[in-house]
């Protein structure tokens, strides 16, 4: 009995998955521990290629401006120099802003908690002074107005918030040395990937074409070109948008004379780099801030946050990040929430980009199977004709009469 030889790797592939498939079943737990400790020793150089591939987006920028100097590795250098510098500039203005905001924000507001809860618990109570009614229903109803227990276990919560926080920012320091080891890792192997880019997507291709058919290795080629041009597309698209959207705060602000203009308006920017949901926590924190030292103003913020929110969501994003990768808005919350249950914060700002990638590749398989199957186009239209019933022949008719005469 002869066995054709792609039988018997058929046989070998399918009793091997089995094998595996059972391992996973019935060793879960070291399975587990297996994953984690390859994705232990994976991790800083997928953080290098990542970080490779969003430097890669201005690198590639910078590389165009330099195209006078001749020599292609000097000009690769200096592009990643100055790349570099960008981003470490950047980073240092943000924290600039941000944590010397924080710690005077915060110093000023410990102080200014206390008189808060005062004025509070005063203006609840001329309020329930000025109509005895509602005063008299709380009696009624067994509920206590005790603020001083309130203010008390307020503070008591915000105690207990600040000792875990502390808690967990000790433990948090003491494994940043391994953080550190993997980060710096991450940067060089970061480094190594931006020098080498068409080496590297070269040594890829050869790979791909030697170990894979030739029409598989084209699609995923393609794909990855794509994948690679929508990223690209987003990252520069959402930084812009950050940028205004943070700028207009700024001038809103001082505009209405608010204050914390540097804390919040970076704040509200920086959040906004998750998309749809971001900008919101910004608002939350913002509002926060304020309403301690005006509550009027917090009102009047959050206010000029949500009329600010239209314009930037209808007018803004869908033509500074919206058209560079084709994902309408009702999409772009759909993957928002999904992105964020399967993988948090990361998967809130990478699913945009993947769901983009992906429906353009839906559009172009049901497209070509429609072009197939020779679909009349006025049934595709936004509004169809109305499909009518087929008409039944004769010879349908009368056998479908005689069946009902014979029952």
């Amino acid at each position: 009995m002869h066995i054709e030889k792609r039988t018997l790797r058929n046989i070998f592939l399918g009793v091997s998955a089995c094998i595996i498939l059972y391992w996973i079943l019935h060793e879960t737990e070291r399975v587990k521990s297996t994953i984690d400790f390859i994705s232990g020793i994976l991790f800083p150089f997928v953080f290098g290629a990542a970080l490779a591939f969003i430097l890669n987006v201005p690198m590639r920028s910078i590389e165009r401006l330099l195209k006078k100097i001749k020599k292609d590795g000097m000009r690769r250098i200096l592009a990643l120099l100055l790349t570099l510098f960008a981003v470490l500039l950047i980073l240092s203005a943000v924290f600039w802003l941000l944590i010397p905001q924080v710690i005077d924000t915060v110093q000023s507001l410990i102080p200014k908690l206390n008189t808060f809860i005062s004025n509070s618990e005063g203006w609840v109570t001329n309020f329930l002074v000025n109509n005895p009614k509602l005063l008299e229903w709380l009696k009624t109803s067994g509920i206590e107005v005790n603020f001083a227990a309130m203010a008390q276990k307020l503070l008591s919560m915000l105690g207990s918030s600040l000792s875990s926080i502390l808690g967990g920012t000790i433990s948090a320091i003491s494994s940043i040395s391994g953080t550190m080891v993997n980060a710096v890792i991450g940067i060089v192997f970061a480094i190594y990937c931006l020098v080498q880019k068409e080496t590297l997507a070269r040594q890829g291709r050869k790979l791909m074409y030697a170990f894979i058919p030739e029409k598989i290795a084209d699609g995923i080629i393609r794909i990855l070109r794509l994948t690679n041009t929508t990223f690209s597309n987003f990252l520069s698209g959402q930084c812009l948008e950050v940028v205004i959207l943070g700028c207009l705060f700024a001038i809103s602000m001082a505009i209405f004379r608010m204050p914390y203009i540097p804390l919040v308006s970076v704040l509200v920017a920086v959040t906004a780099f998750i998309p749809v949901v971001g900008a919101w926590v910004g608002c939350a924190a913002g509002a926060f801030f304020i309403l301690v030292a005006n509550p009027l103003q917090a009102v009047w913020f959050v206010i000029m946050f949500v009329v600010l929110q239209q314009i930037e969501n209808n007018l803004i994003y869908p033509r500074v990040v919206g058209t560079s990768i084709g994902l309408s808005g009702m999409w772009v919350l759909v993957a928002v929430a999904v992105g964020g249950e399967l993988m948090g914060v990361g998967g809130m700002f990478l699913m945009i980009p993947v769901a983009s990638v992906l429906q353009t590749l839906l559009r172009e398989v049901t497209n070509r199977r429609l072009g197939l199957m020779n679909i009349d186009s006025e049934k595709l239209k936004a509004q169809p004709p109305e499909v009518k019933r087929p008409k039944i022949k004769k010879a349908e008719k009368k056998e479908k009469s005689e069946k009902k005469e014979k029952k």
